[in-house]
């Protein structure tokens, strides 16, 4: 089992990392925001105090190493799900991965950033207090399902 969890801990950090290059592929050549995780920094932060939901995240006091903290989170969260994925897949998956489970499972996450993560940072239930709603949702959408390839990816050259 303990080789299960370091593959998946692998598989994890390949489709961080594959969802981290699209994010900067996004900034870098059509001009997107660059990568931030400043505001999950300070969220996690915040969630010691026992507070998970802001009005604006914005307005919570600061802390000072607010973005490594989220980068840290961002790629423990990546971990986790790519460990999830291993374990529940098997050996079998492992041998010989296919795309359709990481698929399916890279769209199952994106929840937790709909459900927990955009409604503590003040963002609302599925980016619904944002400016284009729509467009984060897909935006969302599309970077996870980047997720799922990078974990694909990773799993196919470690099989």
């Amino acid at each position: 089992m303990l080789g299960t969890i370091l593959i998946g801990a692998l598989i994890g950090i390949g489709g961080t990392a594959a969802m981290d290059v699209w994010s900067i592929v996004l900034w870098k050549v059509f001009g997107q925001g660059a990568p931030d995780w400043a505001p999950v920094g300070r969220w996690t932060w915040h969630l010691q105090g026992g507070t998970v939901f802001h009005r604006r995240i914005g307005d919570a006091a600061p802390y000072a190493h607010e973005q490594a903290l989220g980068w840290f989170v961002h790629y423990a969260v990546g971990i986790l799900y790519g460990v999830a994925l291993a374990l529940v897949m098997g050996a079998a998956w492992l041998a010989a991965p296919t795309f359709l489970p990481a698929l399916v499972w890279g769209i199952v996450t994106v929840a937790a950033g709909w459900f927990l993560l955009q409604p503590g940072l003040g963002l609302g239930w599925v980016a619904s207090k944002t400016p284009n709603p729509i467009e984060v949702r897909v935006m969302n959408l599309v970077a996870h399902v980047i997720f799922a390839l990078g974990m694909w990816g990773t799993a196919l050259a470690l099989a």
